[in-house]
């Protein structure tokens, strides 16, 4: 599973996080959500936790989901 990459995030004076992904906003958080997002950001792998915290990260399943029969083109 590749890393996530192209998350940034910005912190606005009022404690609003904004959190872009390739320059789109992908969430935003207030109060008690944007701190304990700053210190879990600031302790570990930023990319990765934004990619949690927005929800675009890869489950997993997306290679058995593209060999289900239903998703197999009808020729």
């Amino acid at each position: 599973m590749p890393r996530p990459h192209g998350f940034s995030y910005v912190r606005h004076a009022d404690g609003t996080v904004v959190i872009t992904h390739h320059g789109r906003p992908a969430g935003t958080l207030r109060a008690a959500r944007a701190e304990r997002f700053l210190s879990e950001v600031e302790s570990g792998d930023a990319q990765l936790v934004m990619a949690r915290w927005t929800g675009a990260y890869k489950h997993g399943n997306e290679r058995a989901a593209r060999q289900h029969p239903r998703n197999h083109r009808r020729t």
